[in-house]
């Protein structure tokens, strides 16, 4: 009788292996698109401009581009073919407020399509792009900024000592919802519907600051009555300058706008108050940068490691960046263009060290495998 060998173990067929891939592929990987983004929306508004810069930026958005559209097809993957894992990631109160995260993704893209994008695509192609990408983040946006939190109270336990800046991503996604919506007026008729879309980012602006401000006692209490945070949670100390430089370039938008979209003195009004909101909010954003850097290096000190926290260097210092460019602009101070000079160099070193981090541990598999506990 003649018999059949047969491999003692067959390899797995490729799509189980790319759906095994990304079983702990997490939403917090949506602020790597982010980061990448707000290099192009804070490049192309710069006091200082010089040739190839609108060029450069415009590359590095269709590089923000194609990362997301990666990022949207491997999160599908996970929700297909790892629901468990998907609906862990929901329950664990360390992961879920990065849902966030995917909102602020497609706003940010979809902000540079009407920035640098045009450029390339035309209006005809990039207003349409910016319009989905901005519909559907703020869609997601606004639900997260209540399921997450809603969850957080009725499924999550958490202990007072589990305060971190990531429970600030899911209330800040409304806020750039408030910055990038104002880019869309020209595009809308007359009247009323650019009235509604003003009126709605403040809204959003509303809500996204007083949640953050419900939310920003409980942290900093945290930090003071419990210390420092874990190694690989240090960097998510910059996230509170998310809200911060993120409301402050929303007030100067309102201003950019306001003018021939609402009546007189209102218009004059928004102008008022991105000034007496964002000097001193900015302000505040620069003393919380350097207790944040003080506590990154001495948690590098301590032996933290690369991470994809390490991302949070990127968007919320660019944040900073777009709102001394505005104030630059309404108050016609040298010194706010010279802020926003300098921490565009910083976001740059940021973006740079954290993305070369992060195709290292894509080719060698680490930043894919299962999460090791973090470092005490």
């Amino acid at each position: 009788m003649v018999t059949t060998a047969h491999p003692a173990h067959t390899a797995p067929p490729a799509t189980a292996r790319r759906a095994a891939a990304v079983r702990h592929l997490g939403p917090n990987w949506y602020a790597s698109v982010m980061g990448t983004a707000i290099i192009a929306n804070a490049g192309a508004a710069l006091p200082y401009q010089f040739t190839g810069l609108r060029t450069a930026c415009t590359v590095v958005w269709a590089l923000s581009l194609v990362m997301l559209a990666a990022l949207l097809t491997a999160r599908a993957a996970h929700w297909i073919h790892h629901r468990d894992q998907a609906r862990a990631h929901l329950l664990d109160p360390a992961m879920a407020p990065f849902y966030g995260c995917l909102s602020m993704a497609l706003l940010a893209v979809g902000g540079g399509t009407l920035i640098v994008g045009v450029d390339w695509m035309g209006a005809g192609a990039a207003v349409p792009l910016a319009t989905v990408l901005f519909a559907a983040g703020t869609a997601i946006g606004l639900a997260a900024a209540v399921a997450i939190p809603y969850l957080m109270v009725v499924r999550h336990r958490i202990a007072a000592d589990q305060a971190t800046p990531v429970w600030l991503l899911p209330v800040v996604a409304p806020m750039v919802s408030a910055a990038v919506g104002p880019l869309f007026l020209p595009h809308l008729p007359t009247g009323q519907a650019q009235q509604t879309l003003l009126y709605a980012c403040f809204a959003m602006f509303g809500l996204s600051l007083l949640a953050t401000l419900v939310m920003l006692p409980v942290i900093f209490a945290r930090l003071v009555t419990a210390g420092p945070l874990p190694l690989a949670l240090t960097p998510t100390l910059f996230l509170v300058l998310g809200p911060l430089g993120q409301s402050t370039t929303a007030a100067n938008k309102f201003a950019d706008f306001a003018p021939g979209v609402v009546p007189a003195p209102l218009d004059r009004g928004f102008l008022a108050f991105a000034v007496l909101y964002g000097v001193p909010v900015i302000g505040f954003a620069l003393m919380w940068l350097a207790l944040a850097v003080a506590m990154v290096a001495r948690a590098r000190r301590r032996g933290m490691g690369f991470a994809m926290t390490w991302w949070a260097f990127t968007f919320p210092v660019g944040t900073c960046v777009t709102g001394a460019e505005g104030l630059g602009k309404h108050t016609g101070l040298v010194a706010f263009d010279w802020l926003a000079t300098g921490l565009y160099a910083l976001l740059l070193t940021a973006w740079a060290i954290a993305l070369a981090h992060t195709l290292r541990g894509l080719v060698s598999g680490r930043l894919l495998a299962a999460p090791r506990p973090a470092k005490a």
